[in-house]
């Protein structure tokens, strides 16, 4: 442009303003034959900005309604959800959006109230890359509730807590209830080797979340990913009871606390007592460093501050409650089946497959027959007692 341009008369800027009623309204060009500009001007403008404010809060709405796989935040960890109001099977994270601590909670209550019974229990499972991948632990749990009886109705209450992304993304594809909880700095999508470093972070983990869900007002029954569902559980539980929970050895006496707990199930009210028990729980890795959940339950069962609280525990019948450290006898009683006991994917899955034939064969027989017949499980094979030897002694959690 030539340096002269600055000089010329203000009709430059009428030049300007005779453009405007191509992109004004009827009324606008009427204002602007009147001669009457900054009214137009005006008018076009209060548009401009009731148009922007509407676009804003639209943008909001979608934001904090219906945008269900916004990234959130609890703690050191970021979450995402899924419901059976429905969920895209392709899932892509958005790395900007960090929502307020009130909506996060929202978040994880509407997948619970989506899964909870009428008295808010739920029931909750983990789940990382390793066991959700297809053929491994996670399809043979599903089954298990298919097969079992009158347990297919319990998939509706089941939510999946994935881990990682992957498995995340694989539960979506086969489950109606998945919730993401990823920790920073963390992978736990691998096989975490039983008193790794990497396993006692999942352990830990897998405590301070379920404390979250207790202060969220809702009951559990925790079950690990590799404990088969073969009846209706909820009919063997005591009443009245805050925590009760399953052993790898019971001694007969559901009050002893000498009997030796296994944390992969669990049955956990929501109250008081169990929410300072959870608390007190996992602030106690800290008093014992080296140890997995499981054995620090079994040091702070004696300390007088469970007493205090007034909490009550009970322990579980292996009879109903059974695993591969201590099986159920009697298939016309088993609820459950936990591969325990046992170490290695591979020796998991080739033992719970051989388990699941088992239950086949059993339900294929005539009532009559099994009640009659002494049917006994084939397993373990893989997994043995003689494999955890090696990890009688804690290690250290290094870093």
């Amino acid at each position: 442009m030539p340096l002269s341009l600055p000089r010329r008369p203000p009709t430059f800027h009428r030049r300007r303003q005779a453009q405007l009623p191509l992109r004004l309204d009827a009324g606008c060009l009427i204002d602007m034959l009147s001669e009457s500009p900054p009214s137009c001007l005006r008018r076009n403008l209060l548009l401009s900005l009731l148009s922007l404010l509407l676009l804003v809060s639209v943008y909001c709405l979608l934001l904090l309604g219906a945008d269900d796989r916004s990234p959130l935040s609890l703690g050191r960890s970021s979450l995402y959800w899924n419901s059976a109001a429905g969920f895209p099977s392709v899932f892509l994270p958005s790395p900007v959006v960090n929502l307020s601590h009130v909506s996060e909670e929202y978040k994880l209550e509407k997948v619970l109230k989506a899964a909870a019974m009428k008295d808010g229990t739920v029931i909750l499972t983990t789940l990382n890359e390793a066991w959700a991948v297809p053929g491994s632990i996670f399809d043979l749990f599903l089954e298990s509730f298919r097969i079992g009886d009158d347990t297919r109705r319990l998939l509706k209450h089941l939510v999946v807590i994935a881990l990682d992304m992957k498995a995340f993304q694989r539960c979506l594809a086969v489950h109606s209830h998945c919730f993401a909880l990823v920790t920073e700095g963390v992978d736990f999508s691998s096989e975490a080797y039983f008193m790794t470093a990497d396993y006692l972070k999942m352990m830990w983990r897998r405590i301070d979340f379920l404390s979250t869900v207790l202060d969220m007002e809702y009951n559990f029954v925790f079950t690990d990913a590799d404990v088969m569902w073969f009846r209706d559980p909820f009919p063997q539980f005591f009443i009245d009871v805050d925590f009760q929970i399953a052993c790898d050895h019971y001694t007969g006496d559901s009050e002893d606390m000498e009997n030796r707990p296994n944390g992969g199930f669990n049955y956990v009210q929501s109250n008081n007592r169990s929410i300072e028990f959870y608390k007190f729980w996992y602030s106690s890795r800290e008093t014992y460093p080296g140890y997995h959940d499981q054995d620090v339950f079994n040091f702070i069962k004696y300390d007088t501050f469970v007493t205090e609280i007034g909490l009550k525990i009970r322990f579980l019948d292996t009879a109903y409650f059974g695993g591969f450290c201590e099986p159920s006898e009697d298939l016309n009683q088993v609820c459950t089946m936990h591969a325990n006991c046992c170490v290695g994917l591979d020796s998991k899955i080739h033992d719970l497959r051989i388990l699941l034939q088992d239950w086949k064969r059993y339900s294929s027989l005539p009532p009559t027959l099994k009640r009659s017949l002494i049917t006994s499980w084939r397993v373990p094979q893989n997994c043995s007692l003689d494999s955890l030897r090696q990890y009688d002694v804690p290690m250290n959690n290094t870093q």
